[in-house]
This record gives C-alpha cells, structure tokens and sequence, in this order.
C-alpha cells in the first residue's frame, strides 16, 4: 500500500514505538504516581521521560507546563473552555478544525459566546488587514488558529497573528494538531499549544499535549485522583497535574516517547524535509493531470495537497485508489469551513497527504495510476 492518508495518523509509525508499547506492557505496566513500588515507580519514569522529550523537541523551558492530554481535541475543549468567558467574542479561520468549531458551538449556545470568521485566500491563509480589522472593530478574547491547515497544508504568519492579537488584548490558541512534530511551533507567538501525539509526532493513537503558558490557569474538563494531595478533596491547582486526573495512558505515552527519541535523533527538519518532497511532486504531478483541481499550499507548506477531478466523485474516486492500493482521504475532513471558503462543499476533496516514509517512486505511481483512472 502506499498510505497518504498522513494528515488523518502516521503510518508507519517511528521506529521502535510499537515494540516500546509491547514492552512497557511486559514490564512496566504499573499505575503511574498510584505506589511506590518499582512497577509504578518505573511506569511515572516513563511518563515524565516523555514529557521531558516533548519539552526538548518544542522548547518549552518549563516542562510542567507541558499536560499529556488523549490528543489535540482534549486540549482544544480544555483551553476553549477555560479562556471564553460568558458573552466573549473569538476570532476563528476557515481553517478551523470540527474540534474547535464544535466546542465553540457548544460554547455559543451556553455562554453566548460569538464566533466570526477571518478572511483568508485560497490557501486558506489569513488575511492579516482582515483580522486587523476585526480586532479592531470590539473587544476579543481569543485568537483561534490552526497553524497548518489539515486541507491545504497552508501554514499560518504565527507570528504576525500574535503581534495583532496581544496589540489588541487576545490571547492565542494554536492548534498544532498538523505541525508538532512537523515544523517549529514559535512559542512566543502561542498563549496555549494543543497537539497531537499520532501525526506529525510519528507515536501512537490516544496521546497528545498541552502547553500552557505560565499566568495562565485553565480549569480541567475532569477532576478525581491524580496520585497526588490525596489527602485533599478539592483537586490540585498546578499543572501538569491539574489537567491530567486519572489514570494516565501510560503505554501509550511511553510509545509516543520513542516516536520522540527517534524524531529528535534523526532530527525533525530532515523528516520534514523528505515529507515535503514528496508532497511537492505530488502538487506539481496533479497540476499536470487534465481536469484536476488543486487546491493546496506552496511548497513551504505542509505535504497536504487536496484535489477534484472533473467526472469524478470524490468518494467513488478514492475506493477506486484504495483498490490500487493508495490510501487517501475522501470527504470535509472535519473542516467544513475550508470547503465552503474553496468552493468544494458539500463533497469535499480528496486529500493526499504524505509522510517522511514516502518516496519518489511511490508519488510516481500515484500519479500513474492517476492519470490511467482519469484518462478512462
């Protein structure tokens, strides 16, 4: 099979992350901060060696600041929760994920809060007057941006979002979902970091993180035991603690820390790197094909290229792939957004996405394959 499908979960994963699950599970499946003997003494090592890892790979300088969360959504619902008060107003892109979107409408209906929507070109990139304008024209909360868009693969001016943002008294929420482990995240730039731990991040399913900068305080989306204070009823206050009660996904987190060990050994631009040359190919590749539209980033973007072709259903065309053995994405993409502001609502794309395990020839392929299903 050829997996572009990256965009939704790595696959393969990093060497090393399945045998590290299998192992953890052998010998140190213990209950992580829950007794002090060696199995759940030698389960929190794990834990905290992965926190530890992720503080490296991001540089946060403060490590606990660094909640291991079951993926991105976790974090999102935690942060969008605790930064929009009753009434406040949040700025979103046509980037924005279903996980931001459907906790801010949640949020409209209980708190009143009012979501608008920046412009952006047909990349999906925001328009900065745009959103200039919008801060501009009444007080705002909170600046929600994903930072590279699971469509498009654009990556977002972090920077120059945040410079408007504070200007105006916003905080700003990434959503690093497609670009922790893929692409540096300026921390400056970020008030709360949500990501996954199962994409760019090459580790397994159910991890994930939020970093949290310090003077802000977040409540949790749930309290219990934390193995900590357990003389307290009232929950405890500072992280990583406060945001991670109950029982840890310990094996996979110990996963995700090889996934990280490897990244950072093999060195994440070189990853990055040889993800994009595939995607650039591919881009380049399906401009070519007749009655194919692009719709994607430059080549300094993510290896995220979405495409229609003329005839086609997206979903017909991507069943047909997968009997070829190519393993793309059909459909909104959880970003119902993206499709409306590119005009390929309400049927999607299809989206192909690619990996640091990708080639030259397996592009080639596709694209073979491709132009034989197109030209009939």
């Amino acid at each position: 099979m050829i997996y572009l499908d990256h965009a939704a979960s790595a696959f393969p994963k990093a060497p090393g992350v399945a045998e590290e699950a299998a192992r953890f599970l052998r010998e140190d499946a213990g209950n992580p901060g829950r007794g002090a003997h060696a199995l759940a003494r030698r389960a929190s090592d794990a834990v905290e060696r992965t926190r530890q890892g992720l503080a490296l790979l991001l540089g946060v300088p403060d490590a606990a600041r660094l909640a291991l969360t079951s993926g991105a959504t976790e974090g999102l619902n935690v942060a969008l929760r605790g930064l929009l008060p009753v009434g406040a107003r949040a700025l979103v892109g046509p980037e924005a994920h279903n996980s931001v979107l459907r906790p801010l409408s949640v949020l409209a209906r209980e708190r009143g809060v009012v979501v608008e929507e920046v412009r952006s070109d047909d990349a999906l990139r925001w328009d900065l007057d745009d959103l200039e304008a919008r801060l501009r024209a009444g007080p705002c909360a909170l600046v929600v941006v994903g930072h590279g868009s699971n469509v498009t693969g654009a990556l977002q001016d972090l920077v120059g979002i945040a410079a408007r943002a504070r200007a105006a008294g916003a905080r700003v929420l990434v959503d690093g979902a497609q670009t922790v482990g893929a692409v540096p995240v300026p921390l400056d730039a970020v008030d709360v970091l949500a990501f996954s731990g199962h994409k760019a991040l090459l580790g397994p399913p159910g991890t994930g993180g939020l970093w949290v900068r310090t003077g802000i305080e977040l409540p949790p989306l749930r309290v219990g035991g934390t193995g900590s204070q357990s003389e307290r009823e009232e929950p405890p206050s500072a992280l990583p603690g406060a945001l991670e009660a109950g029982t840890p996904n310990a094996v996979g987190f110990a996963a995700l820390g090889a996934a990280v060990d490897w990244l950072r050994a093999e060195g994440p631009a070189t990853l990055a790197a040889r993800a994009r040359a595939a995607g650039n190919a591919l881009r380049a590749g399906l401009a070519e094909l007749p009655g194919v539209r692009v719709c994607s980033g430059g080549e300094e973007d993510l290896p995220v290229v979405s495409f229609v072709a003329e005839g086609w259903d997206v979903q017909e065309l991507a069943a047909v792939l997968d009997h070829h053995g190519v393993a793309v994405r059909a459909g909104l993409h959880c970003a119902p957004r993206a499709h409306r502001r590119l005009g390929t609502a309400p049927g999607g794309t299809l989206r192909a996405s690619a990996g640091p395990f990708v080639d030259a020839a397996a592009i080639e392929e596709v694209l073979s394959v491709l132009a034989s299903l197109l030209a009939g």
